[in-house]
């Protein structure tokens, strides 16, 4: 086994002094990048240890390529360049997953506030007109309305759950 890591280690090239350059490139644009978007507010601090992260590994990787090396033969690629771009891969995977989970988070919060708003205003409705019945009906007419703004599809969950 591990001479045929040994074998495998000297068929696989290393980067080409280019392909390095152009990766510490990249690397050092998303930085400048990543610090330009948190300065001006378009990303947050919290997502950005993620890109700057991304970054380091990338500069770390095209710098020192015996490590590039080995994990080309550990995966099996027929180049360091592949490699990197099945890394690229598997970091968007995870980063696509990951934004999924907080879509799902947000969707079911925002459902909620939803609701919680129909029933106060509902609720400011009837203590206007407490006596009054119309203000009950328009209390009604105001849930019935942020009901029937709500997709189709949520609704139905709402039924069967």
């Amino acid at each position: 086994m591990i001479a045929e890591l040994q074998q495998a280690a000297t068929e696989v090239t290393p980067l080409l002094d280019r392909q390095r350059y152009v990766a510490l490139a990249v690397a050092a644009a998303v930085v400048v990048v990543v610090f330009e978007l948190v300065r001006r507010r378009k990303l947050r601090e919290e997502y950005s240890w993620v890109w700057i992260a991304t970054a380091v590994v990338v500069a770390a990787l095209a710098l020192e390529g015996t490590l590039l090396t080995s994990i080309s033969v550990w995966v099996g690629s027929s180049s360091p360049v592949w490699t990197l771009f099945f890394g690229s891969m598997v970091f968007l995977l995870a980063l696509a997953l990951q934004f999924s989970v907080r879509l799902t988070r947000l969707t079911h919060r925002h459902r909620t506030l939803g609701q919680r708003l129909a029933l106060l205003e509902a609720e400011v409705l009837k203590l206007r007109g407490q006596a009054d019945a119309p203000a009950e009906a328009a209390a009604d007419r105001a849930v019935e309305r942020r009901v029937a703004e709500r997709p189709a599809a949520a609704r139905q969950r709402d039924v069967v759950a």
